[in-house]
């Protein structure tokens, strides 16, 4: 069972995908953030304080292909926008992006069909904003529908969180409001 969990900055996306992960036996928490700054680095210990010590933790900014193909445990990958970032702000690695996403959605699909674990994924709604005026952000906005509107197309369920209300999009694959 794949679950997207959508929502803006500061919406509670994050601990309403712990708080469903939290109800599975062993989980696997998947972190595509990097510290570039201490700003982020404070963020990353808040996270790591907030979640479940017993939890097992992979650091993984580029590869979440490897992730999903990997473990056999529920995860919960916190966060997609972050992943694509990281992407987007590595000029050597943007060439492969991708391939990559290819991987990922393949590997999503497979454990879909195949696996009867359960696959969190937590990102941010980018698309409910102006455009961006600046080319980079452009693109990161343009990337970032693009790959949730792939991954939802995958998740069985969609959840939009927003000021911490949980609103369901999508159950057992059938969209409830479209």
């Amino acid at each position: 069972m794949i679950h997207l969990i959508t929502g803006g900055a500061r919406s509670g996306k994050s601990s309403y995908a712990e708080q469903l992960a939290s109800m599975r036996a062993q989980v696997t928490y998947v972190a595509t953030a990097t510290a570039c700054d201490d700003e982020m680095a404070t963020r990353i210990q808040r996270h790591k304080k907030d979640r479940p010590a017993h939890w097992a933790l992979v650091e993984q900014p580029f590869e979440l292909s490897s992730v999903v193909n990997d473990s056999s445990s529920t995860l919960l990958i916190d966060c997609l926008t972050l992943y694509l970032t990281n992407w987007l702000c590595s000029e050597s690695r943007w060439p492969d992006y991708e391939q990559e996403k290819s991987k990922f959605l393949a590997a999503l699909r497979n454990t879909s069909e195949v696996c009867q674990r359960h696959i969190f994924i937590v990102t941010n709604e980018v698309g409910s904003g102006i455009v961006p005026v600046g080319e980079l952000s452009r693109r990161f906005a343009d990337e970032a529908g693009w790959l949730n509107q792939a991954v939802a197309a995958i998740a069985d369920d969609v959840t939009l969180v927003v000021a911490g209300c949980p609103l369901a999009v999508k159950r057992n694959g059938v969209l409830l409001h479209g």
